[in-house]
Order: structure tokens, then sequence, then C-alpha cells
């Protein structure tokens, strides 16, 4: 399994309107195959951090669904990022 995480900041006063342009993302991604979660969100602290998680079943499924990255105007809006991927080897229930 494979785990993306972490968070990317915009304008504060951009945000809403980042994420509400980020829906079409999600919906697309969470019915890509080998998609199992997919989550974009305003972070509770932060006015410009969104928070960034994702859990995909392949990297080959990632991939496919990734292509080339976000839309020129999303990469312009943001200030900065920190999303990492992780490759998860066993899980068990919380």
């Amino acid at each position: 399994m494979i785990t993306v995480s972490g968070w990317v900041e915009v304008d504060p006063a951009e945000r809403d309107g980042y994420l509400a342009g980020c829906r079409a993302v999600v919906e697309q991604a969470r019915r890509a195959p080998g998609c199992l979660d997919f989550a974009l969100s305003p972070d509770l602290l932060e006015p410009g951090r969104i928070n960034v998680y994702e859990r995909w079943d392949s990297d080959e499924h990632l991939e496919r669904f990734r292509g080339s990255g976000p839309a020129p105007e999303q990469s312009a809006a943001i200030r900065d990022a920190q999303v990492a991927r992780y490759r998860i080897s066993a899980t068990e229930a919380a």
C-alpha cells in the first residue's frame, strides 16, 4: 500500500477557491482504479494550509492517476509544500 500525505500552502484568501477547484480531482481520484482514499482538507489552525492524504494499492495505480500533476493554475497558487510518499508494509486496526 502507498500513502501520500503532507500539506500545501496557498494564500489564505484563496484557500477556499483552491479547494473548490480541486473537487473534480478528488472525485476522479476516488473513482480511479487502485485508489483506497483521497482527501484534500483545510487545516484547522493555519489559514493557508491544505492537508493532503491519499491511499493507493500500488505505485502503478498512483502513477497512472497522477499523470502530469496539478494544472498550471493550481501549481502557480502553491506557495510551499511538503508532501511525501510512504510505502506501508503492514497495517492493523486501531
